[in-house]
């Protein structure tokens, strides 16, 4: 069988491009005692995996090329020396951008077969965990609590702010275009939405916030983190998930002016963390976020490309905001 593969062709110097990757085939891998033979089905793509080349994402290792690039998939299992793992089972596992990998039988996660395939990489994958325990273990929002996302029409963000209503708290969203915000406030119930590329955005968003901050998601970094910083309540909680206004470049700007003053003066409390952390925790989440989609009150959002030669094409264009919800690429049926 041939084997398709998307591989690190040189490290971005400025912005990526889809020149970085370039398109190879090699013969399929043959599994070894305990291992099984993947057939990708399914990537999601996150601006987290630009961070990795980039060099800033320590749990990625140093940045390299002429390898296959990165990510998480959802797999069909083709052949087995596990009997753990059977033949035709679905599994998450870091296929990476290639058609068939190889696993140790402990490196893959059998999966429900009972719907989308992708929901296992989005909102009951890394982005929904993601999601949940930063809001609700670092953020510890409480009942009429406002709480703002920023890239809120992303990946993670979409998620947060629906799982803030749950929490019956105030959601705002901070988002890149007048259309993903009128799509958060009419489709995801929530409360506001601001353009940050808006002429009136230092007004709108000080409105939006109203009497002030009480949980600040933060996924971008940057100068949203910086306005957000200046509109915290006396203790609020900022969760740091990630900068994706600085992963890509090669030139990341300084952290924003006022910490550590503003974090002083107004006892607020700022915590980064990885989803990793709570790997222990993991099946009690999913099982809330199923009862949550099953009854429709959390609605979970993808877009799509087709082909694994489009993948490239797909990070590039989610690096220029042009996602709304989990990034997915469809190799397979």
């Amino acid at each position: 069988m041939e084997n398709r593969q998307i591989v690190i062709a040189s490290l971005p110097a400025g912005r990526l491009a889809a020149e970085n990757f370039e398109l190879r085939t090699a013969p399929a891998p043959t599994p070894g005692d305990g291992e099984v033979l993947c057939r990708t089905l399914v990537l999601t793509i996150g601006a987290g995996q630009r961070a990795g080349l980039q060099g800033s994402a320590s749990y990625a290792g140093a940045p390299t090329t002429g390898i296959v690039m990165g990510g998480t998939a959802v797999a069909r299992v083709e052949a087995s020396n596990a009997a753990s793992v059977p033949v035709g089972a679905l599994v998450t596992c870091p296929a990476g951008w290639q058609d068939y990998s190889v696993h140790a039988a402990e490196a893959v996660n059998v999966v429900d077969d009972d719907g989308d395939p992708a929901h296992h990489l989005g909102v009951y994958g890394t982005n929904g965990l993601t999601a949940y325990f930063g809001l609700f273990a670092v953020g510890e929002p409480k009942p009429g609590e406002t709480v703002v996302v920023s890239a809120a029409a992303g990946s993670v963000g979409h998620l947060v702010g629906q799982m803030a209503k749950l929490a019956d708290c105030r959601a705002v969203g901070v988002a890149g275009s007048d259309a993903k915000c009128a799509r958060l406030r009419d489709e995801l119930g929530f409360d506001a939405a601001v353009n940050y590329r808006g002429d009136g955005f230092r007004d709108e968003f000080k409105q939006a916030c109203g009497k002030g901050i009480d949980v600040y998601f933060d996924n971008t970094g940057g100068d949203i983190l910086g306005a957000a910083l200046r509109r915290m309540r006396p203790h609020g909680r900022i969760v740091c998930c990630g900068v994706v206004s600085q992963y890509d470049t090669d030139d990341p700007a300084p952290g924003p002016r006022g910490v550590p003053g503003l974090l002083v003066n107004n006892r607020v409390r700022m915590q980064g963390f990885l989803v990793f952390d709570y790997a222990d925790r993991y099946a009690e989440a999913r099982a809330q976020l199923k009862e949550w989609v099953t009854s429709g009150r959390l609605v979970p959002w993808m877009d799509e490309f087709e082909g694994l030669e489009r993948a490239p094409e797909a990070f590039v264009d989610l690096l220029a905001g042009g996602n709304v919800g989990t990034r997915i690429v469809r190799v397979a049926d």
